[in-house]
């Protein structure tokens, strides 16, 4: 396909302006995807606020945007499993595939990765994007491409509860009720945890946790979450904790959640990188900690919970915006934090 496209870039902190570059073409294993939704990630927000992650760095003009879901319109020559008019949801990491990392089946941790809006690689909050046709799983007939686009945070969620080693009668906790706490959420009850417990400060998160089946919501704000999981779980604890908040406080009180012999998953980034724990009573639960980064080999089992309906993925969107709004969409994200837990963008 010829042609141009629109492209939203980020020119400074907090500013985006559109531009027009030309389609790609697609390599022979690559497929061309007309985008039809965006998410809005968290790092996207942390790039178009702050200009930087740790040592991720944005040099402008950068293209955010990683969550994507679209149709294929073109592919290449190699490409045979996939064709024109399939819908896709796009896992934005390309690896080398020779490192110990790839080799392992642990490609997520590739030191050589490429991925969508991780500086200095762009991002899709534009029309048209080329890319590996290994990359791009087809949704069966009864999804479609928004609940393609939130594959790739779901993917998050399942990787931490898999680590966490979810199963069926457990009972679990999950610190924070934003985007990936109610995908980790939702994994573990796709995965068969009887009970989940939400944790949050924001009241209008933690409605929305509710409505998507956490079993009990907890503002930390308004009682002692630590008396009130004691009291929920008779003084055992709970099986196992996703800490998806980052938040020193929140981190620590995980590890009070937890029943001796417990689990503890890291998900979130604090933001100075670095914690102070309870680490004696970790020792004396003799608790598991463990840490993920991103998901691999995920995309299939997420797709067939949210195909399946074991999964609602589509109901932890609260906003959707046009692409001409995009502006506006990345503001309001950014200020309007306790109302707005998932923004899309819809790019058609």
């Amino acid at each position: 396909m010829q042609g141009k496209m629109k492209v939203a870039i980020q020119t400074g902190l907090g500013k985006l302006e559109f531009t027009e570059r030309e389609i790609p073409q697609p390599k022979s294993d690559e497929v061309l995807v007309k985008l039809e939704y965006v998410g809005v990630c968290g790092s996207d927000l942390h790039y178009y606020e702050n200009g930087r992650i740790g040592n991720f760095i944005v040099q402008y003009p950068f293209v955010l945007g990683h969550e994507a879901g679209g149709v294929v319109v073109e592919t290449g020559s190699a490409v045979k499993h996939l064709k024109a008019g399939d819908k896709v949801a796009l896992e934005p990491g390309k690896t080398c595939g020779h490192c110990e990392f790839c080799r392992s089946g642990r490609y997520n941790l590739c030191p050589d990765v490429i991925f969508f809006a991780t500086p200095p690689v762009d991002g899709v909050f534009c029309e048209y994007v080329a890319h590996e046709a290994d990359l791009c799983f087809r949704l069966p007939d009864n999804m479609d491409t928004m609940e393609g686009a939130l594959i790739e945070p779901l993917a998050v969620g399942f990787h931490a509860a898999k680590t966490g080693g979810a199963e069926l009668g457990q009972t679990a906790l999950v610190t924070g009720s934003g985007c990936i706490g109610l995908v980790s959420m939702l994994a573990m009850k796709a995965l068969g945890v009887s009970t989940v417990y939400v944790t949050d400060v924001v009241g209008k998160r933690l409605e929305k946790a509710k409505a998507l089946g956490a079993n009990v919501v907890i503002n930390s704000k308004e009682k002692d979450p630590l008396e009130a999981v004691k009291d929920l779980t008779g003084g055992k604890g709970v099986d196992l904790v996703i800490e998806t908040t980052g938040n020193e406080i929140a981190a620590s009180q995980g590890i009070g959640f937890l029943k001796k012999g417990g689990t503890l998953v890291f998900v979130g980034y604090s933001p100075s990188g670095q914690m102070s724990l309870p680490i004696g009573m970790a020792l004396d639960k003799e608790i598991g900690m463990k840490t993920i980064f991103r998901y691999r080999h995920i995309y299939p089992l997420a797709i067939d919970a949210v195909s399946s309906g074991k999964t609602r993925v589509k109901d932890i969107v609260t906003n959707v915006f046009d692409f001409k709004d995009i502006q506006n969409a990345m503001d309001q994200s950014v200020h309007n934090k306790a109302d707005i837990v998932k923004s899309v963008i819809k790019m058609i």
